[in-house]
């Protein structure tokens, strides 16, 4: 059988075929490959006489996360609100350059639309090509909308304290809180109290409850990333390779094809900045900063 590791505790898995959820172990020959198999994994499993099972192998991943440890996530919410706090475009960037390198999806979310309006920033990440939703988790408006956009694929949501996060996920899921015990309680929890990360059925796919992505910078910094930068913004990637030189960072050159498509206005100076202070920070890595892909 196939399924996909919903939940991992204690050196437990459970595994939902669509049906049914198996507490499984872990075949033994897992140790010495090297390979862990983390929640999101889709795998194969053996049921055994008891009605539980066992994973006999991970299929091929899509993507990896180390912090949280998590598999094969399709589509990354970043959460702003309105004010406090106010949308941060380097936060926002950052984030959605390190899920473009990950080959997750970004997805741009402003919510408490009903304190005021996004206008301009709506402008920003619908011309740089990102789906965009404005929400109000307090009046429900846009709610349905990014409920449709979650259907059969496996997501996560991020934010900083104080956006809403936990209050969308809460109304996303309704009533089909109580098909998942405390659902409610875990999403409505303090910063830092989710203990382990867990996949949540919603519109047949999953939604990931973590432990946060805080550190998923730290995960994804290292020198692969620095050296395809450029690409990871996907507005300013679609003009690197015009540029005059080969060697052409897109932050100050003259005859760089960025550079004027941001002055031409058909570029975000903010999404450029961004760039040019995300490359700053990379500076210093090394080709050993590059850590081996599982």
């Amino acid at each position: 059988m196939n399924g996909i590791i919903i939940k991992a505790i204690s050196g437990f898995y459970y595994v939902s075929d669509g049906e049914k959820t198996y507490e499984c172990k872990a075949r033994g020959s897992f140790r010495s490959s090297g390979v862990s198999p983390l929640v999101g994994d889709r795998v194969e499993l053996r049921e055994t006489e008891d009605g539980k099972g066992v994973v006999t192998a991970v299929l091929p991943r899509k993507n990896l996360l180390s912090r949280p440890p998590v598999a094969n996530i399709d589509k990354l919410f970043i959460i702003s609100s309105y004010e406090k706090p106010a949308p941060n475009a380097y936060i926002i960037d950052k984030l959605t350059a390190i899920a473009e390198f990950k080959k997750i999806e970004p997805i741009i979310v402003f919510n408490k639309c009903d304190m005021g309006g996004f206008y301009s920033w709506e402008r920003i990440y619908k011309t740089a090509g990102f789906k965009v939703f404005t929400v109000s988790a307090e009046s429900g408006e846009g709610i349905d909308a990014l409920k449709n956009e979650l259907k059969d694929c496996v997501s996560a949501f991020t934010g900083n304290s104080g956006v809403g996060k936990s209050s969308i996920l809460n109304v996303l899921f309704g009533d089909a809180r109580l098909e998942t015990g405390a659902v409610s309680d875990k999403l409505g929890r303090g910063r830092h109290t989710t203990r382990h990360t867990e996949l949540f059925s919603l519109q047949g796919g999953f939604v990931a409850d973590t432990p946060g992505f805080s550190s998923l910078e730290n995960d994804c910094l290292d020198y692969e990333f620095k050296e395809g930068l450029v690409y990871s913004f996907r507005d300013l990637g679609r003009y690197a390779d015009g540029c005059r030189f080969t060697s052409c960072t897109h932050t100050v050159e003259k005859g760089c094809n960025v550079i004027a498509a941001v002055k031409s206005g058909e570029i975000s100076e903010s999404r450029h900045q961004s760039y040019v202070a995300l490359l700053e920070e990379l500076k210093d890595l090394k080709p050993w900063n590059a850590p081996k892909r599982r």
